[in-house]
């Protein structure tokens, strides 16, 4: 029995809710059944907050290629060529595609939280869709696809570790993994755009704007849970970023991004204190 048959079983997710839609799109597996899955998740679903679903094996659906491997195998190319450009546009891609997985995983996953969690995590699914598109079908113009570079699991692999703590979850994904994304963007932007590639830099510019926005989004959930459980945010992240393993973060750091992102003063001193 495939995975989309185990979800359209009576004990797998309703076709017609909003969190069951998110869980069959996360099952599959090659990129444009995932795309047009999150496109086809309507507004009007039902959500059903409550339900807890039984996930299906082999969680997130993806395609044979690109290859996974360690981070540390993963090559770095010069800008000076139009290969090394795609693979940097690639390694953009896999991240944006991990991303869309991610905001998936959330939605299916943690029960009982207000409507406007899941409308949150849905607008992001379907921004990270539209940055994926972008860059594939800037890949495209340079001749190359997404799964012709190798590629990491870095973030898949936090998402991983916590999978039972929603809590963690936001402290150690969009406001750890996704943020860093603020901090190395005007770098990524500006060598492609000294390398003479203006519209891969334009792209850039777009998944910027829009990632601030998802990361004040797990900022705002996370200071609220935060709240609900008596915990001082700044305290409790490093108190998670140590439980589940997270990297350490290094300058240099996009403060402006990450204001505009939600971090206050207090978190931006611990951060860059170390």
């Amino acid at each position: 029995m495939d995975r989309n048959t185990i979800l359209a079983t009576p004990q797998g997710p309703r076709p017609d809710c909003l969190r069951g839609q998110a869980l069959a799109a996360l099952a599959a597996l090659e990129w444009p059944e995932k795309m047009e899955a999150v496109r086809a998740i309507s507004d009007s679903a039902l959500l059903d907050r409550q339900r807890e679903f039984a996930a299906p094996a082999g969680l997130p659906g993806r395609p044979a290629r690109p290859e996974l491997v360690a981070p540390a195998q993963v090559k770095h190319r010069s800008m000076a060529t139009q290969e090394g450009r795609a693979a940097l546009l690639h390694a953009l891609a896999h991240i944006e595609f991990n991303a869309v997985n991610l905001a998936l995983d959330i939605l299916w996953r943690f029960a009982d939280m207000p409507d406007a969690f899941y409308r949150d995590w849905l607008r992001v699914a379907r921004e990270e869709a539209y940055h994926f598109d972008l860059l594939r079908q800037r890949l495209a113009t340079l001749g190359f696809a997404y799964g012709d570079f190798p590629a990491h699991n870095g973030l898949w692999d936090m998402a991983e570790r916590t999978r039972d703590d929603l809590l963690a979850r936001l402290a150690l994904v969009p406001r750890t993994l996704e943020a860093r994304g603020l901090d190395a963007s005007p770098m990524i932007r500006n060598k492609l755009a000294g390398a003479g590639d203006a519209d891969s830099a334009a792209i850039v510019d777009i998944i910027l704007r829009d990632e601030i926005g998802h990361v004040a989004i797990g900022n705002h959930w996370f200071k609220q849970l935060c709240a609900q459980a008596g915990k001082a945010p700044v305290a409790c992240y490093a108190e998670l970023a140590q439980q589940y393993d997270a990297p350490r973060l290094r300058g240099p750091f996009n403060l402006e991004a990450r204001r505009a992102a939600g971090f206050d003063d207090a978190e931006l001193a611990a951060l860059q204190a170390g």
